[in-house]
């Protein structure tokens, strides 16, 4: 064989080689692209829903504030509005928020998970907040504070958490959350506190402690 048939046969194989090479990484790249993507989205709206909470810093405290009014919130008023505000409707109170979305470990958590905590130790969920990441939450509590962030970690929230709830998806949606009728603000959805929350309330400065409803 010349040396011009070798170089013909060599071109070929290389020709060969190199199509099947771009084809893998194309394929590659078609899988990887719908997983990257779903990440992105997940990150966008967690981002979403922390940046509307910060736009409500200072907002008063008001245990039982109606849903939708934003010039005053306790603190599932405050998360229901939020997220509402970013696609994700969530129930009134935080009790009913502790039952939806899927649970997340102390360990696990991620920007825009909803963080639930028992304040009274009397068994019943009381609070709720929005992990903000990097050993923070956003929330409201008692009056006179309102709308701040916190540290979470060695916090009153933290030594009586409950649960913590996922309910951004991949795909930026809210998995199994209960898409309930919006209250109107003379008709508030409120769950009237047992008589262990009124008198430990009563026992702190301004009425209302780490209550949210």
């Amino acid at each position: 064989m010349n040396n011009t048939k070798k170089s013909r046969i060599g071109k070929t194989f290389i020709g060969i080689s190199l199509s099947l090479s771009v084809a893998f990484s194309g394929s590659m790249l078609l899988t990887a692209q719908p997983v990257q993507a779903a990440a992105e989205s997940s990150v966008s709206v967690a981002d979403q829903v922390i940046s509307t909470a910060k736009q409500f810093m200072g907002v008063p405290y008001k245990f039982g504030a109606p849903s939708g009014r934003t010039d005053e919130f306790d603190c599932s008023s405050f998360t229901q509005y939020v997220f509402e505000q970013n696609g994700i409707n969530l129930p009134r109170s935080s009790r009913q928020q502790a039952n939806v979305g899927t649970p997340v470990s102390k360990d696990q958590l991620q920007s825009g998970d909803l963080i639930f905590a028992d304040t009274n130790h009397d068994g019943i969920i009381n609070h709720v907040a929005i992990y903000m990441g990097d050993g923070k939450i956003i929330h409201t509590y008692r009056v006179g504070i309102g709308v701040t962030i916190s540290n979470f970690a060695g916090s009153t929230w933290d030594k009586t958490f409950v649960t913590a709830r996922r309910v951004i998806s991949g795909s930026g949606q809210a998995p199994a959350v209960s898409r309930q009728p919006a209250q109107t603000q003379s008709q508030p959805a409120v769950t009237e506190p047992s008589s262990n929350h009124w008198k430990s309330a009563k026992k702190n400065r301004g009425f209302n402690w780490f209550w949210g409803l």
